[in-house]
């Protein structure tokens, strides 16, 4: 049985508020605890569930950045992506703060969150679009605590996004729930990300 990859569009988004009452009960105080990896995030450690997300822009644009090695070791990310733009791409750029739960593997997915406006081009620097990575990260934060998964991601929306990790790193601990959810970032030995 072929799975399907979920969309979660910020309309969609609805508070559980029961559910959060529970989290809120289970889960420490304070800042989600991010560690620190040199390696691959397409090759996530640990044990149990694992999601690997990565920011994406808002038209249909994939093809540089951390994307490349996404694809080289699944092409279902890609390929839902794509198919989801082709569905869409007369509002595909009100998509913003959505974010795609694709299975890669037996309790592997990867989150495409729709999190930049357009690409880096000339006179643009920044598609970075911070309030829409949020309302994503806190939709993947529910998903992860939901299925008990870990989330493994590079610096994200700090490469061709042109995102500051200080802001970034900021919204990744208060959208996350702290405690319940392991958070492994991961840089590449030699890669380049803007502080």
């Amino acid at each position: 049985m072929k799975k399907e990859s979920v969309v979660l569009a910020p309309e969609r988004i609805r508070i559980d508020r029961q559910r959060l009452a529970e989290m809120s009960a289970k889960i420490r105080k304070g800042k989600a605890m991010i560690e620190y990896l040199e390696g691959d995030a397409t090759d996530p450690v640990g044990e149990g569930p694992k999601i690997i997300a990565h920011c994406c822009n808002n038209v249909g644009g994939w093809g540089s950045g951390f994307v490349l090695a996404l694809s080289a070791r699944w092409i279902e990310p890609e390929m839902a992506y794509r198919t989801l733009y082709e569905r869409n791409k007369d509002h595909f750029h009100k998509l913003l703060g959505s974010i795609q739960i694709v299975p890669v593997e037996d309790g592997v997915w990867v989150a495409n969150i729709i999190g930049q406006q357009g690409v880096k081009r000339p006179g643009v620097d920044k598609p970075i679009v911070y309030t829409a990575l949020e309302v994503g990260l806190k939709a993947l934060g529910e998903f992860a605590w939901y299925h008990g998964a870990s989330i493994h991601l590079p610096r994200i929306g700090c490469g061709l996004a042109g995102g500051s990790w200080a802001i970034v790193k900021s919204l990744i601990q208060r959208s996350i729930p702290s405690g319940r959810t392991a958070i492994y970032v991961y840089d590449f030995p030699g890669g380049e990300f803007n502080p």
